[in-house]
């Protein structure tokens, strides 16, 4: 018998991916999978590419997670706080929403609106001393997307004294999967294919939780909807400090880190090289002109920016090396 694995949320995106990952994984035993509207349905119908997977859809409540050792939440925003606190407190869960991820009531209030649940261990063990934080805790809030992608990006070159803190300016692209599975008119490929289009220009919810865990005082944020289903290419731009070599710091701050890879010189990142992978490619470098930092991240979002993310969080959680069941490389063409 594994360690017994329950997931909220299959239905979507990221439960989708989290159920191939869990399936794959020489440790976990895949126990249960919920849906809301998708309750009662075939899983492999859900997922044609989990063919082969034959489990019935459950109902998301606390009776049929309960029985888990694991949980993995993958519910919309404001969804995964009431379900968390009617499990018993024995049973590991990581939350990929953003209920749990923001230590500052007003800064979610701003964000997310509504009721702010309280902050849980943040889950990426790239960040100092992160990952003694999350072998050593039953609830994980693991990282948005973009803020995965963005973090890696910045946090050395902040805590190093490298990049002001005061001027980070993003521009961010991510494929059509990080809206989710839901039937919106903008995300037809009629709308989608061909074009760019930026949203929640300067008010995006990622930017707290970006501030928080990067110490970054003045960030601004455009993202940007790519013609792509998944992936998330981060241009990070900053101040930094005079004769800085940025990409050494990065490839300092992240040699024993598995999943984070500082490409060689004259390498840039680009999203299909993390396609299906837990990886995140950065390259930096300063502008000849404007002297500004610039660093470069990619990552699979719904890998490294959701459900591989979490699977590395709960590998920690549970006493296994951070990279069981995970890939560093990706797919292509």
């Amino acid at each position: 018998m594994g360690i017994r694995v329950a997931v909220a949320g299959a239905s979507g995106y990221a439960g989708g991916e989290l159920i191939r990952l869990v399936a794959g994984h020489p440790e976990f035993e895949l126990v249960a999978a919920t849906a809301h509207s998708q309750a009662g349905h075939r899983l492999d119908v859900v997922h044609p590419q989990l063919a082969g997977l034959d489990m019935i859809l459950g109902e998301t409540d606390a009776a049929t997670l309960a029985d888990a050792d694991l949980v993995f939440l993958a519910l919309p925003h404001g969804q995964s706080a009431a379900l968390a606190a009617q499990l018993p407190p024995e049973v590991r869960v990581v939350d990929l929403g953003a209920d749990h991820r923001l230590a500052d009531p007003y800064a979610w209030a701003n964000y997310y609106g509504g009721t702010h649940a309280g902050p849980w261990t943040y889950g990426l063990p790239e960040l100092p001393g992160q990952r003694e934080l999350i072998a050593g805790s039953t609830r994980i809030a693991n990282t948005g997307c973009y803020a995965a992608a963005i973090i890696l990006a910045l946090a050395p070159l902040i805590a190093a004294g490298a990049a002001a803190p005061a001027d980070v300016v993003v521009v961010a692209a991510s494929g059509t999967s990080g809206a989710g599975k839901a039937a919106k008119p903008h995300l037809l490929g009629s709308e989608v294919m061909g074009d760019l289009s930026p949203y929640r220009v300067g008010t995006h919810q990622h930017v707290p939780e970006i501030k928080q865990a990067t110490g970054a005082t003045g960030l601004s944020l455009t993202p940007v909807l790519a013609p792509m289903p998944r992936g998330i290419l981060a241009t990070v731009t900053a101040v930094p400090a005079r004769g800085v070599d940025p990409r050494a710091v990065l490839a300092e701050a992240y040699a024993d880190a598995p999943f984070v890879h500082v490409l060689p010189e004259g390498a840039w990142p680009h999203t299909a090289a993390t396609l299906g992978s837990n990886s995140c490619h950065l390259q930096a470098t300063v502008d000849v002109d404007s002297r500004r930092m610039i660093v470069l991240s990619a990552l699979d979002n719904l890998g490294k920016g959701a459900a591989g993310q979490a699977v590395q969080n709960a590998n920690l959680m549970c006493g296994l090396p951070e990279t069981t069941g995970l890939s560093t490389w990706g797919v292509a063409p």
